[in-house]
Parts: C-alpha cells; sequence; structure tokens
C-alpha cells in the first residue's frame, strides 16, 4: 500500500479520530453480526496502547440525513464495550458544543463513540461545514472503513483536507489482499462471478480478463449472458438493458487471458419457492414459464474441476437462488469444493458471505473483505476517494 497508515505517524497520547465501518444488522436492539467490529479492534488496541484518545465515527443504515431511533450506535457501543473490554462512551450527537464538550475531557486511553454520522444531512453530500466541525474533534484522522471508502462523503474523504489523514490496519490490509489478487495472484487463478446483475460488474469483469486464468459465471447475471447469445430466458431474469454491453463482454472474452465458462445446462423450476416443481435442462431448452433459479450438474462438475485445481479462487456473487432451498445446491457444491481445494479463497459482497455463513463454510474461507460495492470498485479502478485522499507514503 503506497498511503501513511497509523504505524507511519506520531499519535502517541494525540487525540485520534477513527473512521470505523460499525454498519452491523440488529435485531430487537442487539447486534446480529459483530465482525466488523471485531475487525476494527486491531486498530483501536494499537492507539490505546499508546496512550490515545479515540473518537470514533460511524454510519449505520440509510437514514438519509434523518435522525432514526431504529438506527441509533446505542446497540454497536454496549457490544464494542464488550468486546474491547473497556468503557466506551457514546454521544446522542455527531457534532456541535455537546459533543466538543466530552471530546475535550477525554482522557488518554478513552474512547467516545459517536452518533450515527448520516443522521447528518452534510455527510453524504460531503459538506466542507460538517467535515470542518468533525475536524475539529481531533488531531489526526484514520480512515479504518474500507467498506465506504468508495464514498466521497465528508467522514471519508471531505475531513481529510483538515487534518493529517493515514489508513488503519484493517484497510491497509484489504488494499493489501484486494491489489495482491490483480497484480500478484497465485496461479491458476480463478474468478467465481455470479449474483443477478451484469451491470453492476462490468468494469469487474473486463478487469479480472487482464489477470484470471479462469472465470465462471453463474447467477442471474449468466442469464443476460445467455439471452446476448440467442438463448431463449423463458420466464427467467435477465437485464434487457445490458444485452448490448453482454454482446461487448462475449466479444471480449474470445480474445482474453482468461477462459470463461457460461453454464452448460441449468435447474429450471416453475416458480422460485421451495417445493417448487423443478428440472434440469440445457441452456437452448428454456422455455415458456420456465425459470433459471441454478446452475445444472454438468455445469456444476466443469466448474468444480476448474476450482480443484486453481491455487487462488475470488468469489463475488452466488450461483443461484440460493436463500430458496434446493436452489442453493450449485453453490453449495462449488463452496465446499473451493473450501476443500488448496486455493486461497477471497469472498467478496455481502450475498456471498451469507452464502458461505448458511453453508456453515465461512471458517473455511481464507480471506473475507469487508467491503460490498468498495470491493468491486477497488478491483475495477484500483482506487478509492477515501483511499486517495490519505497521505501518500513518501510526501
Amino acid at each position: 500500500m503506497n498511503k501513511k497508515t497509523v504505524r507511519d505517524i506520531p499519535v502517541e497520547n494525540k487525540k485520534v479520530l477513527v473512521r470505523v465501518d460499525y454498519n452491523v444488522p440488529l435485531k430487537d436492539g442487539k447486534v446480529q453480526d459483530d465482525t466488523r467490529i471485531r475487525l476494527s479492534l486491531p486498530t483501536i488496541r494499537y492507539l490505546l496502547e499508546r496512550n490515545a484518545s479515540l473518537v470514533l465515527i460511524s454510519h449505520l443504515g440509510r437514514p438519509k440525513g434523518e435522525k432514526k431511533e431504529e438506527l441509533k450506535l446505542d446497540p454497536v457501543a454496549e457490544k464494542l464495550e464488550e468486546l474491547l473490554g473497556k468503557k466506551v462512551t457514546k454521544v446522542d450527537e455527531v457534532v456541535g458544543d455537546r459533543v466538543a464538550g466530552v471530546v475535550n475531557s477525554l482522557s488518554q486511553g478513552e474512547v467516545l463513540l459517536l452518533e450515527n454520522v448520516r443522521f447528518e444531512p452534510g455527510e453524504e453530500k460531503n459538506d466542507p461545514g460538517l467535515a470542518k466541525q468533525l475536524s475539529r474533534l481531533g488531531e489526526i484522522y484514520v480512515n479504518d472503513a474500507f467498506g465506504t471508502a468508495h464514498r466521497a462523503h465528508a467522514s471519508t474523504e471531505g475531513i481529510t483536507g483538515f487534518l493529517p489523514s493515514v489508513a488503519g490496519l484493517l484497510l491497509e490490509k484489504e488494499v493489501d489482499t484486494l491489489q495482491g489478487c490483480l497484480e500478484e495472484p497465485r496461479r491458476p487463478l480463478t474468478v467465481v462471478m455470479g449474483g443477478a446483475k451484469v451491470s453492476d460488474k462490468l468494469g469487474v469483469i473486463k478487469r479480472f480478463l487482464q489477470t484470471a486464468d479462469y472465470l465462471l459465471i453463474g447467477g442471474g447475471m449468466a442469464n443476460t449472458f445467455l439471452v446476448a447469445q440467442g438463448y431463449s430466458p423463458g420466464s427467467s431474469f435477465y437485464e434487457e438493458d445490458s444485452l448490448e454491453d453482454a454482446r461487448e463482454l462475449l466479444g471480449l472474452f474470445e480474445q482474453s487471458r482468461a477462459r470463461v465458462y457460461l453454464p452448460r445446462d441449468l435447474v429450471a423450476a416453475d416458480s422460485v419457492e421451495e417445493g417448487a416443481s423443478q428440472r434440469e435442462v440445457p441452456v437452448n431448452s428454456l422455455s415458456g414459464e420456465d425459470r433459471a433459479v441454478d446452475v445444472g450438474s454438468s455445469t456444476m462438475e466443469v466448474y468444480e474441476e476448474v476450482i480443484r485445481k486453481s491455487e487462488m479462487i475470488v468469489w463475488n456473487g452466488p450461483l443461484g437462488v440460493f436463500e430458496v432451498p434446493p436452489f442453493h445446491r450449485g453453490t453449495e457444491i462449488l463452496a465446499r469444493a473451493a473450501v476443500d481445494s488448496r486455493a486461497f479463497l477471497l469472498l467478496g459482497g455481502g450475498d456471498t458471505v451469507s452464502a458461505f455463513e448458511n453453508l456453515n463454510l465461512i471458517q473455511g474461507v481464507d480471506y473475507v473483505s469487508t467491503g460490498g460495492g468498495a470491493t468491486l470498485e477497488f478491483w475495477e479502478k484500483g482506487d478509492l476517494p477515501g483511499i486517495k485522499a490519505l497521505q501518500d507514503m513518501y510526501s
């Protein structure tokens, strides 16, 4: 990584603003999945060990500039306190006189969590006024929220204009790992690309065509490619507006260094519900009310063979409607093959992680990226606004 991190500047006894990503699922006022909170602990502990006082900034959900009781960060503060084994003070505002007073009274080694920064209308507008107000709460700014680094918001990009700004340890690890997939992958490198939409992943597919050895395509996005090849979709979901892009990619597949695989057979169902009537059909045999809900056995066999000879696997998106059994079968069989293989396995994207968690396979994964859109955009562009704004290593 060519940006300075918390290791590269003096942080001892400083008041440090840390942008974390605590956008975690809540239920009945409790945190349901504390993964993102746990992943922030190395940076927090590094700073606390050096007697810094910390002011943590995070968002939760999409309140769109309005205060919403169900999106307050109190459950997050409670969980962080439990994981950290240390008192965490929480305030009910983001900026203002009361917040400034609490910040000024912080002693070395104390931790303060601000309220949901997206309660402020200026956050998503990257308002310089809000960025300046936030900057007054610390002496140094640390961005450790990779999952929001693709957003040029006041707390991710705007604030860097007012304070010395560096990366946290999690952000550094994300950048180094994701960059390594592109620049120094273990080979053969296999990319598994699923999910619903081609349009979300055009740039990423083009990028991996230049660096991957194999590209395996499934999920709803495969339907768009199949229609672009002239096959009938039946009643399957596909993106009509992306057919021209899909045709362009099909042309690029022919010229690519990567060998690209599309499904050769599909599981067709009459509805996307448990208990629906289903059958396996070749891709050229969908008709009428048929809906493609998973990859077929022949496709699984080919994909599994590729996975088993890989040294690195990058996986983004499920291969079928994995939320509705038995249409999770393709994703499960290939996920188990990936976990059992000798390959370094990296997951990117919330649906992918959910699929592996539901299958109880997440412990067999070598690296789980905390970014969804940020991961895809980083692979596509090689940089993100929240990272670009940090101090260069040699500046």
